[in-house]
């Protein structure tokens, strides 16, 4: 098993895609990129602390891989739009990969120059891993418990 962090926006619509993407095992929100120790929903919506809303994927990768999963990343959202996903607005909702090692910046950097050459402004940015914080529980698996669909994510054929 592997883990990838992808901030896409908001958290809920994100983690209701990856979870259901075949060779994902496991998904959780939480808070990633930032200055405050065990940072709340509350602190991270203030825009002070600094985080970003992740997901946390935990993947078998002899189904699929970090490239496949970040080329969903790149569909599941705008890469163009900085510090925002449609009507939210804030740097929580950047577009981020947090990568664990060179590989993975590879691969997300390659993707980028790809969407750039089809003449795409790319606002994703491309971080090193920190810690990370698992948001509350009434934000976990969200859309399953309350129903519906994500408002903010479609997918979009970019590749």
């Amino acid at each position: 098993m592997k883990i990838a962090y992808y901030g896409l926006g908001c958290f809920w619509g994100a983690e209701y895609y990856f979870k259901k993407t075949a060779g994902v095992i496991s998904t959780k929100v939480g808070y990633m990129g930032g200055t405050v120790n065990q940072p709340t929903y509350q602190d991270v919506c203030s825009g002070r602390s600094g985080h970003a809303e992740v997901v946390e994927v935990t993947y078998d990768e002899t189904i699929i891989d970090f490239e496949t999963l970040t080329r969903l990343f790149f569909e599941l959202h705008d890469p163009n739009q900085l510090d925002r996903q449609g009507p939210d607005i804030g740097e929580q909702y950047r577009s981020v990969i947090f990568y664990q090692d060179q590989i993975e910046l590879k691969i997300s950097n390659d993707l980028i120059q790809i969407l750039i050459r089809k003449g795409n402004e790319i606002a994703t940015q491309t971080v090193p891993m920190k810690q990370f914080y698992p948001a509350e529980d009434y934000h976990q698996d969200y859309y399953n418990k309350k129903g519906g669909t994500p408002y903010c994510h479609r997918y979009t054929k970019r590749f």
